[in-house]
């Protein structure tokens, strides 16, 4: 899933691409995307883009018109930029918008077609708010707040977009391993140091990251967006050594997601149990490092 530092990747290299540009078509392949009838699409047909911003993970096109088209890519939806309108693809195209400068195309890998588009106008765009806080720009207690309103594993409080923005599974992973706390120990349990050690994680994690994703796209139009990159600690890098400790990293998954943690640095030496490998393993399941090494 594009997470915050990709969707300010994307925003990075389309502002110079599409704003004073006049969207002059929109080709829908699948209407399956478009989740509103009224403003029609045809209403921001040779209107010119005033402004990107983001809502959240939403990429929003803002429109003289005071029409926005409002893009949720979800998890598999990607964008791909060419410098001239092209055919719509039969197996990953869903949509494309044809500016004056160029063509913006939006697909999705795999046949469940999550991703979202809205054209709404300006005084209902914050309707499609989730409501999470931006953590560049808040501060330690307000992050608190949003962490902590209501009780669940630290792993599914920092994705929550209703109280955080723009973390997904990956960049949480990546800030609970620099702030050396088990995905599953609960929200309500932390001490106000490991408080401010999961902001300061928070912050300068996902600072990082997009100032990383910015730099390589550069000038160019970014290609392979995924959530999983080399130079991260430990999301994706199961059976890895730890950046850190060298022990293995390790994984819990879950109905199709999947948790990435260091055992040493995280957890105290416990092995996190996994739901269906546990499950199958029984007493097979190593319960710390020294069985998992052994």
């Amino acid at each position: 899933m594009p997470e915050l530092p990709e969707i300010e990747a994307y925003l990075h290299a389309l502002r110079p691409r599409i704003v004073g540009a006049t969207l002059e078509n929109s080709r829908i392949r699948s209407f399956s995307v478009l989740k509103t009838y009224d403003p029609p699409i045809a209403a921001v047909h040779g209107a010119v883009v005033a402004k990107l911003s983001r809502l959240g993970k939403r990429v929003v096109i803002e429109t003289d018109r005071k029409i926005a088209l409002v893009i949720h890519l979800m998890v598999a939806g990607r964008f791909q930029w060419h410098e001239t309108p092209q055919p719509i693809p039969k197996r990953l195209g869903l949509a494309a918008f044809d500016f004056s400068t160029g063509s913006l195309m939006l697909t999705e890998a795999g046949s469940k077609q999550r991703t979202r588009l809205h054209v709404v106008s300006h005084k209902t765009l914050t309707d499609l708010d989730p409501g999470g806080i931006e953590i560049a720009t808040a501060t330690r207690d307000e992050f608190v707040q949003g962490l902590l309103a209501e009780r669940h594993t630290l792993k599914r409080a920092l994705t929550d977009a209703r109280h955080l923005s723009g973390i997904g599974g990956a960049f949480a992973d990546e800030i609970l391993f620099r702030a050396a706390l088990s995905p599953l120990q609960m929200n309500t349990n932390l001490e106000p140091d490991e408080l401010d050690r999961l902001h300061l994680a928070a912050v300068d994690t996902l600072n990082e990251w997009t100032r990383i994703r910015i730099e390589e796209t550069g000038d160019d139009f970014p290609k392979r967006v995924t959530a999983f990159h080399p130079a991260m600690a430990v999301h994706g890098k199961y059976g890895k050594p730890c950046p850190k400790c060298q022990t293995s990293i390790q994984r819990i998954s879950y109905a199709h997601r999947e948790t990435n943690y260091c055992p040493v640095c995280q957890t105290g030496g416990k092995i996190l149990a996994d739901r269906s490998l546990s499950r199958l393993l029984k007493e097979d399941w190593p319960s710390n490092v020294d069985e998992l090494e052994g």
